[in-house]
């Protein structure tokens, strides 16, 4: 059974979101940091911060749930940033150790 993330990046300023699902967190969140694909949408509006998200026992279920945030608006996806991190955050050193659990 493979594990999955669904996550929320953001820039700055928050201007931009970008959600994504990834089954380890951790060296996903790291590649955008480093901006490990150079034409990348994260990497092209300098997307750095996690600020939302979400584990699953199995990488299915996160890709659904990465289906149903993307196709709400932006406003529900603030919605749902702000009800878990009002502060927008970097969440990056809570996930350090997130593997450790699968």
């Amino acid at each position: 059974m493979k594990p999955g993330f669904v996550y929320i990046m953001t820039n700055r300023h928050h201007t931009t979101l970008y959600t994504g699902v990834t089954s380890n967190l951790p060296q996903r969140v790291l590649q955008h940091k480093e901006r490990f694909f150079e034409q990348s949408f994260t990497s092209r509006y300098n997307l750095y911060l996690l600020v939302y998200w979400e584990s699953f026992q199995e990488i299915g279920d996160a890709i659904s749930r990465e289906k149903q945030i993307k196709a709400g608006s932006r406003q529900k996806k603030l919605d749902l940033i702000n009800s878990l991190n009002p502060e927008w955050r970097d969440l990056t050193e809570d996930i350090e150790n997130i593997m450790d659990v699968f």
